[in-house]
């Protein structure tokens, strides 16, 4: 297998964040010849304008997110769910990577959204309108990929996700199907 590199979006900023602590688990589920890259800035970015997405103007932080992405074979969106539905962070980030249109930095690219939520759907409206943005943005979604982690601020009051058996199985198939999902690379 040629390395596959997935970067990680994950859609909450709190240093504390159980999506946080899954992207960690996550990275330590990752087989020979995948990594995996939390990226860290999405709270840098300024919300997206197009009065600034021009040449000269775009702001350096969302040129690093547009070239972190397509410089990715995948993206694994993990995120909780805010009044049912994805963070304004991640639909920032979003928004910034589906530009210019048609070609921007998402197109076309494999994408999942999983995560964890304290609620008893874990954040499934969350990641359902996470597919749909970036589907609408023109990523590829990868629709089987599913996690949502139920009640995950007493499911991991005391607990790490790592340390947490059936977690680490999910994502170790999360991780798996992502990979399946990244077109095979052409030997140069």
């Amino acid at each position: 297998m040629s390395d596959i590199s997935i970067l990680v979006l994950v859609g909450s900023l709190r240093a504390g964040s159980t999506n946080l602590q899954l992207a960690e688990a996550a990275a330590q589920v990752t087989p020979v010849g995948v990594s995996l890259t939390i990226y860290d800035g999405l709270a840098d970015i300024p919300f997206y304008n197009e009065d600034i997405d021009v040449d000269g103007a775009v702001p350096d932080v969302a040129t690093e997110l547009r070239a972190a992405i397509a410089g990715s074979d995948a993206i694994l969106v993990i995120t909780p769910e805010y009044n049912g539905t994805i963070p304004a962070v991640l639909k920032n980030a979003i928004d910034w990577a589906s530009r210019p249109y048609g070609a921007g930095a998402i197109t076309g690219k494999p994408v999942a959204a999983i995560g964890s939520a304290f609620g008893q759907f874990g954040g499934t409206w969350a990641h359902d309108d996470a597919r749909k943005s970036f589907g609408i943005a023109g990523a590829r979604v990868l629709e089987d990929v599913r996690l949502s982690v139920p009640g995950s601020l007493v499911r991991f009051a005391e607990l790490h996700p790592k340390d947490d058996s059936e977690v680490m199985q999910q994502l170790t198939a999360v991780v798996r199907d992502i990979v399946a999902g990244v077109p095979v690379k052409n030997a140069a």
